[in-house]
């Protein structure tokens, strides 16, 4: 490895550690008021608060963002609001407007129903995503066009040989010829879900691809553009499977059904499972420090959360990897041409 090499991988591990440092901090602060309150700590509870999704984006202990609540009902019609007015001086929730937030769940006090569109901490990230994005790719179209012909520079000389290799080695030999037509998908696919991988591992960041509305919608997106691009030997082989006796085609087309259905399945449980599971063993290792009381014991899993968190960055890339692989190859058996 080059001195260069190694100087990165150096810069990583103290970045890590910090970012690790900085969430045991900030969690410290926390829950040490807490049991100086008398209440025991609780890993359950702190572990969900961090996962779920929330109408309010908390940085850190005492730096909270209010979101946008807007809410349609028959009697007020569509209202917006902050979400701050749930909560008093003494963050307790209380009724505004007839309305009351409830575990995250809004509902009215006269049992109306109640549609929520808010703009939640899952949502803002999506946002923030998408924004990301939009500035990484427009900086990269801009380098390519500058030093066309040339040695690319900047961010387009590290994002550059990622598209080529999800191109070339992905989506290319996945669907064949006409990849072309499905490429801004699946590179869009790859990168939204590996930003959000990472923005995830941010302290105080949502827990965007592990929330499983997230996912879903993803696994949606595969489930139409696969079916919706069908060819006729795609369909024959599911309802009448060629290479088979008769009498067993019936029996095999249930099968085969299923089969469409748990193809996009998989997709959003396997990346829902995979990032959830990630932070709730950080999250746990953090926990023994507050119930140990010991700063051995907060030393030992700080070191620990380290190195899993660089194991977390390794996963982010190839959950992102995963999901536009299967999502290529189901493509590519949708659109294959009988041979």
């Amino acid at each position: 490895m080059t001195k260069n090499g190694m100087f990165k991988m150096y810069k990583n591990l103290i970045i890590c550690g910090l970012s690790c440092l900085f969430s045991m901090v900030t969690l410290q602060r926390v829950y040490s008021s807490d049991s100086s309150e008398g209440e025991n700590f609780n890993p359950g509870d702190m572990i969900n608060h961090h996962i779920k999704d929330a109408h309010v984006w908390e940085i850190t202990h005492g730096v909270v963002i209010p979101l946008p609540v807007i809410l349609y009902s028959e009697p007020d019609g569509l209202i917006i609001f902050s979400s701050s007015h749930f909560f008093n001086e003494a963050h307790e929730e209380v009724v505004y407007k007839g309305y009351i937030l409830s575990h995250e769940h809004i509902s009215r006090a006269d049992g109306q129903p109640v549609y929520d569109f808010s703009i939640t901490k899952n949502v803002l990230f999506i946002f923030i995503d998408a924004a990301i994005m939009l500035l990484v790719f427009f900086a990269v179209a801009r380098g390519y066009k500058k030093n066309k012909g040339q040695a690319p520079k900047g961010l387009q000389s590290f994002f550059e040989p990622v598209i080529i290799y999800i191109r070339d080695e992905v989506v290319k030999p996945s669907i064949g010829e006409k990849y072309h037509k499905y490429l801004p998908y699946l590179l869009t696919l790859f990168f939204f879900i590996w930003f959000g991988n990472l923005l995830g591992l941010i302290p105080g960041a949502a827990n965007m691809t592990g929330n499983i509305a997230v996912t879903a919608v993803l696994a949606l997106g595969t489930f139409f553009i696969t079916n919706f691009s069908g060819q006729r030997a795609y369909w024959s082989h599911i309802f009448w499977t060629p290479g088979v006796p008769w009498w067993l085609r019936p029996i095999i087309l249930p099968v085969e059904l299923i089969g469409v259905l748990t193809k996009p399945v998989s997709l959003m449980v396997r990346l829902f499972v995979s990032i959830t599971a990630g932070h709730i063993v950080v999250l746990s290792l953090v926990s023994l420090t507050f119930i140990f009381h010991s700063w051995m014991v907060g030393f030992g899993s700080t070191v620990i959360v380290t190195l899993i968190t660089i194991i977390e960055l390794l996963v982010a890339t190839i959950q992102a990897y995963v999901f536009t692989m299967f999502t290529s190859l189901y493509i590519g058996m949708a659109v294959e041409e009988h041979h």
